[in-house]
């Protein structure tokens, strides 16, 4: 029996968030998801049995077809899934540069070498503190990186604490963003620069291009 893989969509975009923003990519999203945050705005690929059944091999010669060097392995939270790893493998044998964007409540042990990891951190305000993985931060290269969506002032208060407790910016790479329509960017960017925390502000890069669009984006 062939390793499947259920996905949820396919598209190609220009990557909105991590330090990757703003590069050319292609979008592999798999259906199903462990955490319901009070902020999700990929609802649609939380059901598992969203979208289509596809081989490993046939999705990962899917991303190498269309010619872009990114591709993003996302979801939902594609870890779910046994053979994402194999995907994952799979994707890196085509050259490509290699993404995965998970919400950090998982073992990340399978993840091969060479994947670009963005790990969710979740604060208070996301209703999901408590499925953090905190063993993963010892996990993470320099060369991954550590987001968080923050909801309100409290948010940004618990990621400057766990930035210092875990001495983040030692570890990895750090980006801070604030929930569209219940913090103001400007807010959250005043708030980095009063107390200096070297840290990177993201805006979802896609809203911005295509602020009407919820899918393929």
């Amino acid at each position: 029996m062939s390793t499947t893989l259920r996905v949820s969509e396919i598209f190609d975009s220009i990557q909105g968030e991590s330090h990757w923003a703003g590069y050319p990519c292609t979008f592999l999203r798999l259906a199903g998801c462990n955490l319901d945050c009070v902020w999700c705005d990929t609802r649609f690929a939380r059901d598992p049995r969203a979208g289509a059944e596809w081989n490993v091999e046939v999705l990962a010669a899917e991303a190498r077809n269309r010619a872009l060097p990114t591709v993003e392995v996302t979801g939902g939270e594609p870890l779910l899934q046994p053979a994402a790893p194999e995907l994952l493998a799979a994707l890196l044998a085509g050259g490509q540069r290699v993404l995965l964007e998970t919400n950090g409540s998982l073992p990340l042990d399978a993840v091969p070498a060479g994947v670009h990891i963005v790990m969710d951190l979740k604060p208070p305000g996301s209703g999901m503190a408590e499925h953090n993985r905190w063993a993963n931060l010892g996990r993470l290269r320099p060369g991954d990186e550590v987001k968080i969506v923050c909801r309100d002032r409290a948010d940004y208060a618990w990621a400057r604490g766990v930035i210092g407790e875990y001495c983040l910016l030692r570890r990895t790479r750090v980006s801070l963003s604030a929930v569209a329509g219940e913090l103001e960017a400007q807010e959250l960017a005043a708030w980095l620069l009063e107390d200096r925390l070297d840290v990177r502000l993201q805006l979802q890069l896609h809203k911005v291009l295509w602020p009407e669009q919820e899918r393929g984006v």
